[in-house]
């Protein structure tokens, strides 16, 4: 479980910076724009431990719970330092 959490950690980041190459070479594009490219990359992580971690786990509902929210805080810590970082370059 350990390996989800800290995988989602830095999925996280990885998403972050994601949602801002998708802000810099497509300007306008909205804060829900960016959430559900966040929401997209949590959804194909959770397929892909959830195919590889489901005979060691004893309930699956724990795949899709386990570092949702290091998850979360780490894409909107990650978002809002890269993009503070972009403009003031």
């Amino acid at each position: 479980m350990k390996l989800i959490y800290w995988s989602r950690a830095s999925l996280g980041v990885g998403a972050a910076f994601l949602c801002l190459l998708l802000n810099i070479f497509s300007p306008g594009l909205s804060i829900f724009s960016s959430l559900s490219v966040a929401l997209i990359v949590y959804m194909v992580a959770y397929y892909i431990f959830k195919w590889k971690f489901i005979a060691l786990v004893e309930k699956p509902s724990k795949i899709a719970t386990t570092g949702i929210g290091a998850y979360f805080v780490t894409w909107i810590v990650g978002l809002g330092l890269f993009y503070t970082l972009w403009t003031s370059l």
